[in-house]
């Protein structure tokens, strides 16, 4: 891995909360940031690559925290619309096509969302994997792995899973359930083969069943007891509707339910939580639980905006997360970085606490992001930080009028374009609107066709 150096930078954004460095340069190696300061040409090594930074304003790299990559082959499909059906309704024509998808499917979809997600400025992903068919074999969060190593993309695997039976009222067809010591021994054996706990690690994993309602209450009991042997973060979907079900089953709602099962902590983290009381945010406050909020799903499914400015003013750790294709049709995490800020400007007048400033929502997909994740080493551009940015080249006249902020741009002022470079771990994995280092030609021909054998072909192609 050769040194880079990125000259003249017209801004390098080194956090959401610090000053903004103008016309300073960025010297990168073996994967780490060695300096960040004006005119470093003196102390990069011989054969450093020098990047003109005329323009640039560099940033962290985003971190996207839950995600469902297999959703990638379900997209822009007007029969399986949200707005047409109930839930219910949905649930009954979606879970069967995801019922069908192969091992290949698995794989090809996760190249398609790390590729939308690079494209625009993200070098970390969570995926929260939780659909396992029984004709799909045991390798699919090993092909999710196999794809990150292609893509160069940070990769954290969520290994969900669902182990309750439709007749005893959860949404899963029986083809995609597996028993509960069949999930956990599967969590062991990829926490075993891939769980990297060293700085700068490009592979973690998290122990992730789906949700309360479509699992026994032993299945989040031995998660937890395996994520604490294991040292692994934990993960599930929490407050998105389901919370007067388990107090119809439980006799408490879901955060009391967690929390009650030791399912709640610094290591764990829910995503969405649009439906949770301000005592159940702030029960998660004092415990260190974390939310990843995914802001597009709210426009199709969430009952109501969620209340960031509260999560703001009790303290609570803050992610974002694209979530997954059934209800939100792009991975780009850049996008949800603009409409999380947005949505919360419409809401503003229902609210209680005011909308935080747009850096802070720069802040949930970068430093936030790496809290929710357990780790120190992403989410800024500091010295002895893994080299994770991405670059904008702002000498375009769509950016007239917006320079003079550059922290605030991508929240006020949302980018519409992919960025122009990004680099992950030091290697520059996107660059000038082409990866380096693959086909891309060859990858969407071979995604297409791997679509194509679970779904017919989209008309008059």
């Amino acid at each position: 891995m050769s040194a880079v150096l990125f000259k003249g930078c017209d801004a390098i954004v080194t956090s959401a909360s610090e000053a903004v460095l103008w016309g300073q340069d960025i010297l990168c190696d073996n994967g780490v940031i060695l300096e960040i300061g004006p005119d470093l040409s003196q102390s990069a090594p011989a054969g450093v690559e020098v990047i003109d930074g005329a323009g640039f304003f560099v940033y962290p790299g985003l971190v996207n925290t839950h995600h469902h990559f297999f959703q990638c082959f379900v997209r822009n499909r007007e029969e399986l619309d949200w707005t047409r059906y109930s839930v219910i309704e949905w649930l009954d024509r979606i879970y069967p096509i995801f019922s069908r998808l192969t091992e290949d499917c698995f794989y090809y979809s996760s190249v398609v969302a790390m590729a939308e997600l690079i494209k625009h400025g993200c070098t970390t992903a969570f995926d929260h994997q939780y659909c396992f068919p029984r004709h799909a074999g045991s390798r699919i969060i090993d092909r999710q792995f196999e794809a990150a190593e292609l893509m160069g993309m940070r990769f954290h695997a969520g290994r969900g899973g669902n182990t309750l039976p439709k007749s005893k009222g959860s949404t899963i067809p029986d083809e995609m359930l597996e028993t509960t010591d069949a999930f956990i021994a599967d969590c062991e054996r990829v926490i075993d083969a891939y769980h990297d706990a060293a700085p700068l690690a490009m592979r973690q994993v998290a122990v992730a069943p789906c949700q309360p309602v479509n699992c026994y209450r032993d299945t989040f009991v031995q998660s937890v007891v395996l994520a604490r042997d294991k040292g692994v973060i934990l993960h599930s979907h929490v407050g998105e509707g389901e919370s007067p079900v388990i107090e119809e089953i439980h006799g408490m709602r879901t955060v009391d339910y967690c929390e009650a099962l030791g399912f709640a902590g610094p290591d764990t983290f829910y995503a969405h939580g649009w439906e949770l009381s301000r005592t159940e945010l702030a029960q998660m406050a004092a415990s260190g639980t974390g939310v990843s909020h995914c802001p597009e799903p709210v426009y199709l499914v969430g009952a109501e905006v969620t209340d960031i400015p509260a999560m703001e003013a009790l303290g609570l750790r803050l992610g974002l997360g694209c979530d997954g294709a059934a209800s939100n049709d792009n991975s780009n995490l850049m996008h949800c970085v603009h409409s999380s800020y947005m949505l919360q400007c419409l809401a503003a007048q229902s609210r209680v606490d005011p909308v935080p400033k747009p850096a802070r929502f720069l802040s949930y997909a970068t430093e936030g992001g790496a809290s929710l994740l357990g780790r120190s080493d992403i989410g800024a551009l500091r010295v002895g930080m893994a080299a994770d940015l991405f670059a904008i080249d702002t000498r375009k006249l769509d950016y007239v009028g917006t320079r003079h902020d550059p922290i605030s741009l991508i929240a006020k002022v949302g980018i519409g374009a992919p960025v122009d470079l990004t680099m992950i771990n030091g290697r520059v994995v996107w660059r000038d609107g082409a990866f380096p280092h693959l086909d891309e030609g060859a990858l969407f021909a071979a995604a297409e066709a791997t679509l194509h054998t679970i779904l017919p072909n989209t008309e008059g192609l």
